[in-house]
């Protein structure tokens, strides 16, 4: 069939083979295995571990992902029928090539390092979300603390208003009373001042004679 594998790399080859009348109209199978000992494989599909389909309008492919230093065979089918000997080619793949393995590390450690990163930002979004929500918690009750200060503040105002007003208001009443007195002389006034009751106290009046006081202060003594 005049199938040849080329630029063999530790982890590639390309593959090149003659257009099939037979499959003009549908597509190719490109089977490959590692390992292969002719004495215990046959050439059944089964036999192959991997198989790439490729359109009809190509002649060549690549093939990836392969084992450095391994022994592959390799075969190219129409339809995905079983190959033959002349369908089929083995080669070697080569030692990793250092530029390649350099590569692979790198994407290895920025794989890491965007895995790590992804998890330090969830990290620090959970904790920033949490200390949010307690200075958001703990400035609810110092302001519902301020409110219930505010309102006993307000409760004790009114009480002291309304103990003034009640002693205001028995001043005044107690004012009214002396003032209403008919001895002419305040109750009040008598007992702050007992000696008054000793002379007489008289009304100057054109009407009135003198009327002497003793009684009264005997009897309020």
């Amino acid at each position: 069939m005049g199938i040849t594998v080329q630029n063999i790399t530790g982890n590639t080859a390309m593959v090149i083979w003659p257009k099939m009348a037979s499959c003009a109209d549908s597509f190719y199978s490109i089977m490959y295995h590692p390992n292969w000992n002719s004495m215990l494989s046959s050439y059944s599909r089964k036999s192959f571990q991997k198989e790439e389909r490729v359109p009809a309008s190509r002649s060549s492919f690549v093939v990836e992902n392969l084992t450095p230093l391994t022994t592959y065979i390799l075969c190219v089918t129409c339809q995905s029928a079983n190959p033959s000997s002349d369908q089929c080619r083995v080669f070697n793949t080569l030692e990793q090539d250092p530029a390649s393995a350099s590569n692979t590390k790198k994407e290895l450690a920025l794989g890491i390092w965007l895995t790590s990163s992804i998890l330090l930002l969830i990290i620090a979004a959970i904790l920033l979300y949490g200390c949010l929500h307690l200075l958001c918690r703990r400035r609810r009750d110092h302001l519902q603390g301020q409110n219930g200060t505010s309102k006993q503040d307000c409760r004790k105002a009114r009480t002291k208003s309304a103990a003034y007003a009640s002693e205001e208001l028995g001043r005044q009443s107690q004012l009214m009373r002396d003032t209403k007195d008919p001895g002419g002389i305040q109750l009040s006034t008598i007992i702050d001042n007992p000696s008054a009751c000793k002379e007489p106290a008289t009304l100057t009046s054109k009407s009135w004679e003198r009327v002497p006081m003793t009684g009264q202060c005997s009897a309020i003594n």
